[in-house]
């Protein structure tokens, strides 16, 4: 191993405390091999056992909140007390091997393609009429709906508490539904939650963080992890929604109401990590993770992420960042670490085959609709895509 990548092996320590073995996180990515009600399947299982030495914290795919933020057909639930039991079998599943596991908390909002197509209708925080993936309408989301999310991040909290979960992570990102609300595009409300202002554009993530660090509080162990997924810059093709600098002040804000350990980047695009800042002004043209890295100045622990898949792109990335996300490269990949570490990390290979699957204990039913998604980022070789493709089909006789 050349000395570089000693620096991704390197211990890091969170906020509240915990020391990480090494510097790499399990990004969230959706199996969709959960049942259509949102329960956790033996498959989820198997896939998440199979990788639970492949990173010192490991976050979940997209649990959703309540029905009209579900995104995926065959994610799992938290909406619900009956998921605690199947929730708590996959946080053990996780956590085999000293793995710290976190489930991600999400709302899809208007983008919730589940709920569209359950309930031909979703909410956001303005109403709109969209098109995909059929024609739909956005609700606006009343202030009475607005507390009851709020409460539903809360019991979903709990639930994750209950179910052995080492924390929760609030996804804010790529257009999720608490970041439609801080975004000037999305947001054209007029009250408090509303658009005038960045401190009402912010509201509703800082409810929800206090609302979930409450619970926190009140029934969590010592250590319990609190992190954030967020997009630090909006940009709508040339437009820019909200910047960098604004999505700084925002964290400050949710750091004053939650014990935040983590902050991980999250944005589309491909080498998202490399991104840099699209707005004019001060830090147009550098790099997007570099502002925000320098901002947090070791209050919290960043996470990179975005089509890293090699210890050299790792190596880049940790140069703004304090760990490094890789979601897609643990599906075909689940030792990557480990082969780095003993120096093999010409042995990394993400290339899949048939003979591959049964090893790598991947659903028979996994990743429709996820490798789409993926074919933007390409952290996967397209022929490694195209296999994962063929596993569509399977869902026919789920």
């Amino acid at each position: 191993m050349t000395q570089d990548y000693k620096t991704l092996l390197e211990p890091v320590t969170l906020p509240n405390g915990q020391v990480l073995e090494n510097r790499f996180v399990l990004s969230p990515i959706v199996t969709n091999s959960s049942t259509q009600e949102g329960f956790i399947t033996q498959e989820d299982l198997d896939y998440a056992s199979r990788r639970a030495k492949s990173a010192p914290i490991q976050v979940t795919g997209a649990a959703y909140i309540e029905p009209y933020g579900q995104l995926f057909e065959y994610g799992f639930s938290v909406d619900d007390d009956r998921a605690i039991p199947g929730l708590s079998k996959m946080a053990d599943a996780m956590q085999a091997e000293g793995a710290k596991a976190i489930l991600q908390l999400t709302h899809a909002g208007r983008f919730a393609n589940q709920a569209i197509l359950d309930y031909y209708t979703v909410y956001g925080p303005s109403p709109q009429s969209l098109h995909t993936p059929i024609d739909h309408q956005v609700l606006e989301m009343s202030p009475r709906k607005i507390k009851q999310v709020i409460r539903q991040y809360g019991d979903a909290t709990r639930r994750a508490i209950k179910a052995g979960f080492a924390g929760v992570e609030i996804s804010a990102a790529q257009r999720l539904l608490m970041q439609t609300f801080f975004s000037p595009y999305s947001n054209q409300r007029t009250d408090e939650y509303g658009s005038q202002t960045l401190e009402n554009r912010a509201r509703f993530g800082l409810e929800v963080f206090k609302e979930v660090q409450k619970v926190i509080d009140e029934e969590a162990p010592d250590n319990f992890i609190l992190g954030f997924r967020g997009t630090p810059e909006e940009t709508r093709g040339q437009d820019i929604g909200y910047t960098v600098e604004e999505f700084n002040q925002w964290v400050d804000w949710i750091l004053e109401v939650a014990d935040l350990d983590y902050l991980a980047i999250a944005s589309w695009g491909q080498n998202i990590f490399q991104h840099t800042v699209r707005a004019e002004g001060r830090y147009y043209g550098q790099p997007v993770n570099k502002i925000v890295h320098d901002h947090l100045n070791g209050r919290v622990v960043m996470m990179a992420t975005g089509g890293i898949n090699s210890p050299d792109k790792a190596m880049e990335a940790i140069q703004y960042a304090d760990m490094v996300g890789m979601s897609s490269p643990f599906i075909t990949e689940p030792d990557f670490v480990n082969k780095l570490a003993a120096g093999k990390a010409d042995e990394i290979d993400l290339q899949l085959t048939n003979k591959d699957i049964d090893d790598l204990a991947i659903p028979k039913a996994a990743f429709k609709d996820i490798v789409r998604m993926m074919d933007y980022g390409k952290g996967l070789p397209q022929e490694a895509r195209d296999k994962l493709r063929e596993h569509e089909k399977n869902y026919d006789s789920k």
